[in-house]
């Protein structure tokens, strides 16, 4: 056999080296080799192309400690979804599915907005991201008062906290943030845990600039990404249910009604609405139109943060689905948003919810719609308040709302119609 070369390395062939037979197959440390590629006389083989079977794998190096998929707690971290609108000038759950932007103040003005990240945002472009969360202040006349906030949050069932494998009362048990933030102005943020529990050890506080807390500000318009570990505390406790378990903030700015000069960074501490947060500076909130934008947010076990979990838009949106759902006409066609039975004087009609909700949604419809039967229009002109006459049936994937008929009906088909383009069902389950 001649000597092989590896991009000009010359290996001699020998019993502890590289050899090839007639037939092609390769050995190493081993002189005849059985397979394509035969590593110590079986110990790991590779056999023709096609399906290929490892007979023995050395496990000692593989992490086991960390899931391979499903890692990431927090739902729609990317911030591809966005089910209700793109951008909005009030405050709550408007745009970005799962994350809320709250805020108010003498003068604020802000606006949310799911943003879009292009080959110029070297850092979250290069790991995949296309799109952020993105919000810019208003133009500050009053300055920063002490009731003033902007805070963006998203909220984790209990259930999904307390069987995410964290040992959440053990204090060398970790779970880890990570995320990229952009900020326009250069300065020091607050990242913030809290729980839905009262006492001793229910919030958590830390910085997220430079060096992921040991340095000084962000850079102005610049991608960082953040990571931190949080470690358990003896006296956090989850349900196992679908109530508010963990809240995971960032905070632009917090004025001094529900901030503290006493707050400590890294510890779990007590809770309360004026001590939220350690005292902060007001160079960002009093920049007019200055910006901050993250993305790729990731909550998970373990005290190092892994690659980010890309999940298909699919599987996100009916993740987010589970707290909101909207069901609207794309055009000026007829469109029926559930159906029933009318008896008498009373209509039943079930609204179908294509993937089971958190709890009991509350239920609005915007512009035109029409309940009939058979055809025949008993009311045209619904309000959005008429849905709050509704009762969740609980596992049976459905919504019903009574609907008085208004004269005598017998065995009729009933249901929910609509014809205008800008007609809109929702459903909210969110926190």
């Amino acid at each position: 056999m001649s000597d092989i070369r590896f991009e000009g390395w010359l290996h001699k062939t020998g019993t502890g080296g590289v050899y090839q037979d007639a037939a092609g197959n390769v050995g190493i440390a081993s002189t005849q080799p059985k397979t394509r590629l035969d590593i110590q006389n079986g110990a790991f083989q590779i056999g023709p192309a096609g399906i290929c079977t490892a007979t023995t794998v050395n496990t000692t190096n593989l992490v086991n400690a960390t899931q391979l998929s499903h890692r990431n707690i927090i739902i729609n971290g990317a911030m591809r979804v966005n089910q209700r609108a793109t951008s909005s000038t009030t405050s709550g759950m408007q745009t970005v599915d799962r994350f809320l932007c709250q805020f108010g103040g003498t003068d604020e003005a802000l606006t949310q907005a799911q943003g879009s990240i292009g080959t110029s945002d070297i850092g979250p472009f290069e790991e995949g991201f296309i799109k952020s969360f993105k919000i810019t202040n208003g133009n500050q006349s009053s300055g920063a008062g002490a009731a003033d906030y902007v805070e963006i949050y998203t909220v984790i069932e209990d259930q999904d906290i307390s069987s995410s494998g964290w040992n959440y009362k053990s204090s060398s048990s970790y779970i880890t943030i990570s995320f990229w933030v952009k900020s326009s102005v250069a300065q020091k943020f607050p990242g913030f845990f809290y729980t839905n529990q009262a006492g001793a050890g229910d919030s958590f506080m830390y910085s997220y600039q430079i060096d992921n807390g040991s340095g000084g500000n962000l850079s102005a318009n610049t991608w960082t990404k953040i990571t931190h570990s949080i470690p358990g505390n003896s006296s956090l406790s989850f349900n196992n249910d679908n109530t508010r378990g963990l809240s995971v903030a960032i905070f632009p700015f917090n004025g001094t009604d529900t901030s503290t000069s006493d707050h400590t960074d890294g510890a779990w501490a007590a809770w309360s609405t004026s001590n939220k947060i350690k005292d902060m500076t007001s160079t960002w909130y009093t920049t007019n139109d200055a910006t901050l934008e993250i993305t790729g947010v990731q909550l998970e076990v373990g005290s190092v943060a892994t690659p980010f979990e890309h999940r298909n838009f699919a599987d996100d949106t009916q993740l987010c689905r589970r707290y909101f759902q909207v069901n609207g006409a794309t055009s000026g066609d007829h469109m029926m948003w559930g159906w029933g039975r009318a008896e008498g004087n009373s209509a039943r009609v079930a609204i179908p919810v294509p993937v089971p909700m958190r709890a009991a949604p509350t239920v609005a419809a915007t512009a035109n719609r029409s309940f009939k039967y058979d055809g025949t229009a008993v009311q045209s002109t619904q309000t959005p308040s008429l849905f709050g006459s509704g009762a969740w049936v609980s596992h049976a994937s459905s919504y019903t709302v009574d609907f008085p008929s208004g004269g005598s009906l017998s065995h009729n088909n009933a249901y929910i119609v609509t014809s205008d383009s800008g007609s809109k069902l929702t459903m909210d389950a969110e926190f």
